[in-house]
């Protein structure tokens, strides 16, 4: 990323997303171009309500939380506008592709989401994303969202 990104605390995620606890998967913003990409963190901890039951005594990060942590990350791609303005258009997941688990995430891990905007085309933004724990991609795919207010699915 160019010059300075911009950088987001956790209670500037919450002004972006929608998501509350649990199902906020984004911690912080470690760099942002608005458009072009993003940096953002999750810390993985024992306490997540998930490890309960994934798998108990061998409690590891469900995948599909791992998508949903990209999917975040590539929501507040496209709700920044410059370095303060935010859009208000809710975006829709409407396509996962070519999703890939490299490495299972473990409480204790960092998980550094990198999420790409590759084009947005008649109101469909296209990325590819991965995520990875101490350098080594433990999930990737490419997301489509919409911007549309048509309800394209749930």
């Amino acid at each position: 990323m160019n010059g300075n990104p911009i950088r987001f605390d956790t209670q500037h995620v919450l002004k972006l997303l929608p998501h509350r606890y649990p199902w906020l998967l984004i911690d912080r913003v470690l760099a942002l171009e608005p458009r072009k990409a993003v940096t953002a963190l999750k810390n993985v901890t024992v306490n997540e309500p998930y490890f309960v039951g994934h798998y108990p005594g061998s409690p590891v990060m469900p995948g599909v939380l791992c998508i949903e942590a990209l999917l975040q990350t590539a929501m507040i791609l496209v709700s920044v506008e410059g370095e303060t303005g935010i859009e208000s258009n809710l975006h829709k997941v409407i396509e996962i592709e070519r999703a890939r688990f490299r490495r299972s995430v473990y409480p204790g891990d960092q998980l550094l989401i990198h999420v790409e905007l590759k084009h947005d085309r008649d109101g469909v933004c296209l990325f590819q994303g991965s995520a990875t724990v101490d350098g080594a991609i433990a999930v990737e795919a490419s997301i489509s969202l919409t911007r549309s207010k048509k309800d394209l699915c749930c």
